[in-house]
C-alpha cells in the first residue's frame, strides 16, 4: 500500500497509516474487547472518509540549519525531537494551508523559531481551532519571547492571506515544558473565538475549551451515547466533567432537567454562554470537582454521563458514584483502559456493563473512544 503521509515512519503519531481502514476498525474492536475481559464489544462505528478530520491543530516551529529555513512540525511519539511536515493527512486541510502561510511570512520577515535550549528567539507554536459549521478558524501564536517583533505587520500579513481566521490570539510560553499554551495571553485580533455548530446546536470555542476534535464523529459519539441513555422526559440528568456542555445541551431536548459539573472555570463560562446562545433553560452548570459534588449534593439523578480526561477516575470518586445509585451510568472515554479499570470497580457496586459502544474519533491512530453503558442490578435481579 501507498504511504499517505511523507513523515511516515518519522513521526509516529499515525501508527496505522499504512493501513487499509476496515482492519483499522477490526483491530481497535478486538482491542477494547481484550480490555473488557471478553465482554461484547460492539463493531466500531468509523467514518466514510477518514482523513484530515482534525479540527484542532498544533504545530510546533523550528529551523533547519543546513538549509537555514524556518519550518513548522510535529514531535515525534513519545519523544521531543521535531519532525518537518506541512501537509498532515488526518489534520483539517485549511489549518495545515495556514501553517506553511505562517512559516512563509514569518520567514520573510525574519521572524525566528523559539530555541527551548537556548531561551532565544520567538515563534513557539501555532494551535488552530477550525469550525466545521462556518469554516472560521482560531489562531494562537505560541511566542517564547517577551515581545512579538512586526506584530502588526505580521498579524495584517496573515488575515490577508487567510480570510477564513475569525480571530487571532497571542500566548506567552517560555517554559521547560511539554504544554503548548502558557498562562498569559491576549486578543490580537478578533473576539477570541469561533463558533461551531454541532446537533442543531451553537458552541463558542475559545483557545482553553474542551471541544472534541472530530466534529463528524463527534455528534455520532454524543447520539449514541444517549441512545444508549434512553433518556425520559422526567428525567434528571448528571453530566459530570461536562467541559463546554456540548453533551448537556444535546441531553437537554430528552431530559426534564441537566446538571452540567466541571473544575475549569474557563469551561463553565463557556457552558453558560452556550446555554444562553442556545436559549436552552433546562440545563445549569456548576463549577466545582465533580467528587466533592457528588459527596455533597442531594439530587437524586436518574441517569449519569461520565467524560473524564484519559486518566479517568478515583476510586473513591467511583465509590461516591455508586452510592447515588444512578440507574444508569453512561461512561465515555478517550482512554478504554482507565475506562476498564473504572468499570471494575463499579461492577462490584451493584453494576453491570449491559453494551460496550467503541467509536472511531482518530482514525489511522490506536486510539479509539469508547461508550459504555452500566446499569444498577438490585439483589433480586442478582
Amino acid at each position: 500500500m501507498t504511504t499517505l503521509c511523507n513523515a511516515s515512519g518519522r513521526c509516529g503519531g499515525c501508527a496505522y497509516i499504512n493501513m487499509d481502514y476496515s482492519t483499522q476498525l477490526e483491530k481497535k474492536q478486538h482491542y477494547v474487547q481484550g480490555l473488557f475481559g471478553g465482554l461484547h464489544a460492539e463493531p466500531v462505528l468509523g467514518m466514510a472518509d477518514p482523513l484530515h478530520y482534525r479540527h484542532k491543530v498544533y504545530a510546533t516551529f523550528g529551523y533547519d540549519v543546513r538549509k537555514k529555513q524556518l519550518y513548522a512540525g510535529l514531535y515525534e511519539e513519545n519523544t521531543h525531537k521535531l519532525v518537518q511536515t506541512d501537509d498532515c493527512m488526518i489534520q483539517n486541510e485549511t489549518a495545515n494551508r495556514i501553517i506553511r502561510s505562517i512559516v512563509q511570512i514569518a520567514s520573510s520577515m525574519h521572524i525566528e523559531a523559539f530555541d527551548e535550549r537556548t531561551g532565544r528567539g520567538v515563534l513557539r507554536h501555532a494551535y488552530l481551532r477550525t469550525s466545521q459549521s462556518t469554516g472560521k478558524v482560531l489562531l494562537v501564536l505560541v511566542i517564547g519571547s517577551r515581545e512579538l517583533p512586526g506584530s502588526k505587520v505580521l498579524i495584517h500579513r496573515i488575515i490577508e492571506a487567510n480570510p477564513e481566521i475569525a480571530s487571532i490570539v497571542l500566548n506567552w510560553n517560555n517554559h521547560h515544558t511539554s504544554m503548548v499554551l502558557g498562562s498569559r495571553e491576549k486578543v490580537l485580533y478578533g473576539s477570541g473565538s469561533i463558533i461551531d455548530e454541532l446537533g442543531g446546536f451553537k458552541f463558542q470555542i475559545s483557545t482553553r475549551s474542551f471541544y472534541q476534535v472530530n466534529p463528524v464523529q463527534t455528534q455520532l459519539l454524543y447520539e449514541t451515547a444517549l441512545q444508549m441513555a434512553q433518556l425520559k422526559p422526567t428525567d434528571k440528568v448528571l453530566d459530570a466533567c461536562c467541559g463546554i456542555g456540548t453533551i448537556s445541551l444535546f441531553a437537554s431536548k430528552s431530559a426534564e432537567s441537566i446538571t452540567g459539573v466541571e473544575i475549569v472555570p474557563e469551561a463553565i463560562e463557556d457552558a453558560r454562554q452556550n446555554a444562553q446562545t442556545n436559549n436552552v433553560k433546562n440545563v445549569r452548570f456548576i463549577c466545582a470537582d465533580v467528587e466533592h459534588y457528588l459527596a455533597e449534593c442531594d439530587d437524586y439523578f436518574r441517569v449519569i454521563v461520565l467524560d473524564p480526561p484519559r486518566a479517568g477516575f478515583s476510586e473513591d470518586f467511583l465509590k461516591a458514584l455508586a452510592k447515588k445509585r444512578p440507574e444508569k451510568i453512561v461512561y465515555i472515554s478517550c482512554e478504554p483502559g482507565t475506562q476498564a479499570r473504572d468499570t471494575k470497580v463499579l461492577r462490584t457496586k451493584g453494576y453491570v456493563v449491559t453494551k460496550i459502544q467503541p467509536v472511531d474519533m482518530f482514525p489511522y491512530t490506536r486510539a479509539v473512544e469508547n461508550i459504555c453503558l452500566l446499569q444498577r442490578q438490585d439483589k433480586k435481579e442478582k
